[in-house]
C-alpha cells in the first residue's frame, strides 16, 4: 500500500476504519470502511459523527465505489471520503466528482501524472456531487 494522496486541507484522520457490520454494532467509531457491495445508505443515520469513511475498490473495473461516494457527499457528509484499492491515477479525476478527497492506491501514483490527470479539463458535461458546474447550464443557464 503506498502513502495515502489527501486533497483536503485538514488533519488526517489516524483512527482505523472499522467494518460497516462492526460500526453498526458500536456507538464510538468515527472511520468506517464500506467494501464492495455494502450498501452505503447504512451510513446516512450516522454521518454527523463521521470523520473518515474510506471505500473499497477492489478491481479498478468495480465501480460500486464510485455510487457509495455520491450516496454520501449527496447525503451532506462533509468528512473525509477516501477510495483504497485498486485505483488508477486516470480514476481520480472520476472518483473527485463523486466527492472522494482522499486516496489510499495500492500502487504508488506518480505526483506529476496526477496532477496532469487533475488538470487535463477546464468543463464537466454532467452534475455530479462536487461543485462543478456543467458546462450546458453555464452556456444556458
Amino acid at each position: 500500500m503506498s502513502e495515502p494522496v489527501r486533497l483536503r486541507d485538514d488533519t488526517a484522520h489516524d483512527e482505523p476504519a472499522v467494518t460497516l457490520d462492526a460500526f453498526l454494532g458500536q456507538s464510538n467509531a468515527t472511520a468506517v470502511r464500506i467494501e464492495a457491495g455494502d450498501d452505503a445508505r447504512l451510513l446516512l443515520p450516522h454521518i454527523d459523527r463521521l470523520a473518515l469513511v474510506e471505500v473499497s475498490f477492489p478491481k479498478f473495473r468495480d465501480g460500486r465505489g464510485y455510487s457509495a461516494g455520491r450516496i454520501l457527499r449527496e447525503a451532506g457528509y462533509a468528512g473525509e471520503l477516501r477510495a483504497e484499492g485498486d485505483v488508477l491515477v486516470d480514476q481520480i479525476p472520476l472518483m473527485r466528482r463523486c466527492g472522494f478527497d482522499s486516496f489510499a492506491p495500492a500502487a504508488p501514483v506518480d505526483a506529476a501524472a496526477l496532477a496532469r490527470a487533475l488538470d487535463r479539463y477546464d468543463q464537466v458535461y454532467q452534475a455530479a456531487a462536487d461543485p462543478a458546474v456543467p458546462v450546458w447550464k453555464l452556456r444556458h443557464g
